[in-house]
């Protein structure tokens, strides 16, 4: 009868751990049998001889208590201990009737004979530990997924924090710090966010998530790019000033694919969808180089480059550019520079062109007609973007830097300087 009164409340806490994700049945026997431990030696003083079989299939414990037998006579002396031992003729009577003195006699223990306050001081040690479990998983699921995307549920808004429930109903909180400037929420609205930080302090998990992080920019691509999530095309930086502007440099592993073209989409397609998303942020995408003058090249996009001086030790760049290039290389409040800065690791300043020659000068990328594209190239890559500036390079430099035979350099010198020539020739007449 005892067993049939037990059934209901075991089941029932078991019932609770079935309902439990992301814990193993292995944890789960382990916690209810130290659940159970607890209670019992608070009854029994010691659970040392006591033998817990969890069987959480079909709901239900049982409980063996190992008794040591002695003599009749010991139990009635002074400090005898039910708990640890069993006179003679109690153990033949309980269903061991050849057991001898010295031998050890098993016998089942109904955990329902303790009545109401055992079971509900059992129940109340489960829940302290179930408690402790599902704090500790979602711990560990948001720990290893701190950078990844996540979506959530607007349930409310404060001043300087906006909480979100997942689809498991798991806590993020969103601070106005790591909110994208203009965004603005109203209860029961999906959004996306990273997850940027994960605390347990006290056993009490925190989920930080956010919007401003680079990360979050990252995660936004590979989502809309099928490129980027099947790994052809790489995302080597990103640079944001969250809300205005954002710099990423990508490339493609396969020649057959061109990286920026493929992050855009036809006329725009994938990248409106997170411009849209980052509240009209203005996103420049550029191809990756480990070349790092034209790198910076690149990344100070509109703007279009007349010469660079790198220091590779200080991680500085002197810029030189045309008058009326200066202001798109800085962009609106600086926003430009400070991106490919960002961007590219260097520190870039900026300097007006002050030789007026530099006016009539002519891009590289113009002579592709008459001068191989490997060729102009290699001129770029060793810093020479304009007509000039290789013009105004001594010969040998250009052998030796551009790694290019010396037939080829006075071809290319030959093809500019006959430009400039007929130039002159034309402001002559």
């Amino acid at each position: 009868m005892a067993k049939k009164e037990e059934t209901p409340n075991m089941v029932e806490s078991f019932a609770e751990f079935k309902e439990l994700k992301n814990i193993d049945k292995s944890t789960m026997i382990r916690v209810l049998e130290e659940s159970f431990r607890n209670v019992l030696k608070g009854m029994f003083t010691t659970d040392q001889n006591l033998d817990i079989t969890m069987n959480p299939d079909k709901g239900d414990v049982q409980i063996f208590q190992n008794l040591e037998v002695v003599p009749d006579e010991e139990t009635k002396e002074p400090g005898f201990n039910p708990n640890l031992k069993i006179g003679l003729t109690d153990a033949r009577a309980d269903n061991d009737p050849e057991v001898e003195v010295g031998e050890e006699h098993t016998r089942e223990i109904f955990f329902a004979d303790f009545g109401r306050r055992a079971i509900l001081t059992l129940r109340q040690t489960l829940q302290a530990k179930i408690l402790d479990l599902q704090k500790e998983a979602i711990y560990n699921k948001f720990k290893e997924l701190e950078g990844e995307l996540v979506t959530g549920e607007v349930y409310q808004t404060w001043s300087r924090e906006t909480l979100l429930l997942d689809d498991e109903k798991n806590e993020l909180l969103l601070p106005k710090s790591e909110s994208i400037p203009g965004d603005f929420f109203r209860k029961g609205e999906t959004i996306r966010a990273v997850v940027e930080k994960v605390d347990n302090k006290n056993n009490n998990p925190k989920i930080t998530v956010s919007r401003t992080s680079e990360n979050f920019l990252r995660r936004l691509f590979e989502l809309e790019v099928p490129e980027i999530h099947d790994g052809l095309i790489n995302i080597r930086a990103v640079a944001r000033i969250p809300g205005k502007r954002a710099k990423i440099a990508v490339e493609s592993y396969d020649d057959r694919i061109d990286p920026v073209g493929a992050c855009v989409g036809v006329k725009g397609s994938r990248i409106h969808g997170i411009v849209r998303e980052l509240r009209n942020e203005n996103i420049d995408v550029i191809n990756y180089t480990s070349n790092p003058q034209l790198l910076i090249q690149r990344a100070l996009s509109p703007a279009k480059v007349s010469t660079i001086a790198i220091d590779e030790e200080n991680k500085t760049a002197e810029v030189i550019l045309r008058p009326e290039e200066v202001s798109l290389a800085i962009g609106t409040g600086g926003l430009n520079i400070k991106l490919a800065s960002k961007l590219t690791g260097y520190r870039i300043d900026v300097y007006r062109d002050s030789n007026e020659t530099f006016e009539e000068d002519i891009y590289l990328d113009e002579f592709r007609d008459e001068i191989d594209a490997w060729v102009i190239d290699a001129l770029k890559d060793m810093g020479c973007l304009t007509a000039k500036s290789v013009i105004n390079t001594p010969r040998e430099t250009l052998i030796e830097k551009a790694d290019l035979e010396e037939q080829t350099v006075d071809n290319v010198l030959a093809i500019l300087n006959a430009e400039f020539e007929d130039d002159e020739a034309e402001s002559a007449e």
